[in-house]
């Protein structure tokens, strides 16, 4: 018993000493003075294809949503500098709303980094705009096993919350046990707001107009905690009602809904 005290005591310590390894070398991470890969919207007609794919169809996307995603340029269009992601009341392929999720994966796949999104989000009941990351491989299998980062989620119902999050098949929202901060903007859906994560190899952090709000640390637990040593991509959508966007029902006169963005910029990650 004796020896089993001091295996015990040994691996406490070496988790503790893990973890301080694992908060110290986040506290040191640097990132490049500029971008690698972004997008300044500096033209006109229909985003970026280099950049740019896009997700479609009208599935209810796991969340009961509404809408069907398109590749139309009604529902996604660059103009005056602005990516516009436009949610409308338009009938396709069985949904009373049309709107557009854009992805960069296989153009924009990123392990780490500073990633940087300058936005004016949609107001109305029944709204619910987004700024995330999915994994681009599922290394550790479906959702949520490899993992999502929610850089920034609003719900029409609760004007001006701004909600930064992960998910992992530890920590998450089937389970009650999601890892999420909430911030009060005012004029989120009035003024344009920088939504940003630090991400490293030790922790993921949230920031909102330069502020940190949102802290999760690698626990050293392994992939059912912590996914994020693979790559990711970026998404940007706007979905209609759905099990949290709905909660509270949806106004018809709150659309067209558009989410603006500015630009969206990502930072390699350089080692201490």
């Amino acid at each position: 018993m004796a020896g089993l005290g001091r295996r015990l005591g040994m691996g406490i310590l070496g988790g503790l000493l893990a973890g301080i390894a694992v908060q110290a070398a986040a506290a040191e991470a640097r990132f490049a003075q500029a971008p690698t890969w972004q997008d300044e919207f500096e033209y006109t007609g229909r985003p970026d294809p280099a950049k740019w794919g896009y997700d479609t169809g009208g599935h209810g996307w796991g969340n009961h949503e509404l809408q069907t995603y398109t590749r139309s340029e009604d529902n996604a269009f660059v103009r005056d500098g602005l990516l516009h992601v436009v949610a409308k009341r338009q009938s396709r392929k069985g949904n009373a709303y049309t709107s557009a999720r854009l992805v960069s994966k296989g153009r924009g796949d990123f392990l780490y980094g500073r990633i940087e999104v300058r936005a004016r989000i949609p107001a109305g009941l029944g709204t619910w705009p987004a700024i995330w990351m999915l994994p681009s491989g599922n290394a550790y299998g479906g959702w949520p096993k490899s993992g999502e980062i929610d850089i920034m989620e609003h719900v029409g119902f609760d004007q001006d919350v701004v909600h930064v999050s992960v998910h992992t098949e530890a920590y998450n929202h089937v389970l009650r046990t999601q890892k999420t901060a909430t911030q009060r903007v005012p004029g989120a859906s009035s003024d344009f707001h920088v939504y940003r994560v630090d991400w490293t190899p030790g922790a993921i952090l949230g920031f909102i107009d330069g502020e940190q709000m949102y802290e999760f640390r690698n626990e050293g637990a392994g992939p059912a905690a912590w996914p994020f040593d693979q790559p990711f991509h970026l998404l940007l959508n706007v979905a209609v009602g759905g099990d949290w966007g709905g909660m509270q029902g949806i106004d018809p006169a709150a659309f067209p809904a558009t989410m603006e963005v500015d630009y969206v910029r990502v930072y390699p990650l350089l080692q201490p």
